[in-house]
């Protein structure tokens, strides 16, 4: 796992989609050590701003910088050990946990003993120990996206990209899969998960609230309700919702 201090750094970042503009002037750092959530109601923006940070798109305008030690470092240097897991899982239905964890490991060309090692580490972690010869398709939501979280961490990446990992999750399946992430988190990766579960906001460490493609407000998720004064982040969108439709 990373010993160094990594951090991604987007200044200024628009993206236009035809006649929708999905990311105005978009400002926002994520670091190392803290679990970052992306939060937003659906088309705010969030899939956009992950792929662009993982350079499956490029910004129209601004810039984003990645830096080790606060010194920049080329996305090329960085790129081999970022690992995304989109909202839609692409994994095969007849293949099996452990046959999926042999496909990554060709794909990542990772060592037999390596491998054998984060097997048995990433089926314990998740629970899916006894669930190695079932097939995809013969998973629950909450293991599906647990066999998608651990084909993403089968590199031991250094940055953790999450697209709405929990959407369509049962309460159970949703909370482990939180408590892996803090167990990941002590394993010192950069992690950013988006949702749009308004009460997942307050299990991150530090929240970016995204609307309509804009940073809303960002920061430790208790201090930005104690500002807005409000009891949770469905009020706090609404509140601006009506704001910036005068009401």
């Amino acid at each position: 796992m990373p010993s160094e201090p990594l951090s991604i750094d987007a200044r200024h970042v628009k993206k236009r989609f035809g006649t929708t503009q999905a990311l105005r002037d978009v400002n926002a750092t994520f670091q190392t050590g803290v679990l970052h959530g992306l939060i937003g109601p659906d088309g705010a923006g969030k899939t956009t701003l992950l792929r662009t940070l993982m350079g499956l798109l490029r910004p129209d305008e601004g810039s984003i910088t990645f830096t080790k030690n606060k010194i920049p470092v080329p996305f090329s240097s960085i790129r081999p050990t970022m690992a995304y897991m989109p909202q839609q899982q692409s994994l095969y239905p007849d293949l099996s946990c452990s046959e999926h964890l042999d496909f990554f490991r060709d794909l990542y060309q990772i060592p037999k003993n390596l491998y054998q090692e984060r097997r048995k580490e990433l089926l314990h972690i998740t629970r899916l120990e006894q669930f190695a010869d079932r097939s995809a398709s013969q998973l629950s939501g909450g293991m599906y996206k647990k066999l998608g979280l651990m084909c993403a961490l089968l590199q031991s990446p250094t940055i953790l990209l999450l697209d709405e990992p929990t959407n369509g999750v049962d309460p159970i399946s949703r909370r482990e899969f939180w408590d892996l992430l803090y167990r990941l988190l002590a394993q010192n990766i950069l992690i950013l998960i988006s949702t749009a579960y308004m009460d997942e906001a307050e299990r991150c460490g530090h929240v970016h609230l995204l609307d309509e493609g804009a940073i809303l407000a960002h920061g430790e998720p208790r201090a930005l309700l104690e500002k807005e004064q409000v009891k949770n982040f469905d009020t706090f969108f609404i509140n601006r919702a009506h704001k910036g439709a005068g009401v």
